[in-house]
């Protein structure tokens, strides 16, 4: 399996972010964490800082198996705006690799007419940024190599679904046993 890219920017929603990269490592998936800023050094919505592994303009992303942009703001802005990531994820999709977006990042999918005739979910106000999407507002959406989470309550389940379409139920099952997910 290749490696999932989680692109951070200042603004990111920590529990979005920080939960997927937790819930993929816990599966054994190999995660780096991206900057789309100068900086690898990057400040979330409130206030905690993380030291990405790379900075986007070294990646080539020969090796990614699925990009997982989490939202929050300014950071679904700044994703939103960095022409290295718009390149990347175009010829992702064009290449049918998974992509995954959460809370207000799947406005970036829809600026790029990437979710058009899918269905797909965001951040409440943000569904007039899905161009041609069915905007479904459930907790997570999956339709095709596409998957889009809500918002920050919704992280976790996000995350799962990440885990299932790269490793499958079982491996989804396991984890919910161990992170006491289940009843």
């Amino acid at each position: 399996m290749g490696t999932v890219y989680v692109f951070f920017a200042d603004g990111f929603e920590e529990m979005e972010a920080f939960a997927a990269v937790d819930v993929l490592k816990r599966a054994g998936v190999n995660v780096a964490m991206v900057s789309v800023t100068p900086d690898e050094i990057v400040k979330g919505a409130h206030g905690i800082s993380v030291l990405c592994d790379k900075n986007i303009v070294n990646c080539d992303f020969y090796d990614a198996e699925m990009l997982v942009l989490p939202g929050g703001l300014p950071g679904a802005t700044t994703l939103n705006e960095c022409e290295d990531l718009r390149k990347e994820l175009l010829k992702h999709a064009s290449a049918n690799k998974a992509i995954a977006a959460i809370c207000a990042a799947p406005m970036v999918l829809g600026n790029l007419g990437l979710l058009k005739g899918k269905k797909a979910t965001c951040y409440p106000g943000f569904d007039k940024y899905l161009e041609g999407a069915e905007y479904t507002g459930a907790m997570v959406e999956k339709d095709g190599n596409f998957i889009t989470g809500k918002g920050p309550g919704a992280a976790i389940d996000f995350a799962l679904a990440l885990v299932e379409h790269l490793c499958g139920r079982e491996k989804v099952k396991e984890l919910k046993n161990a992170m006491c997910l289940t009843k």
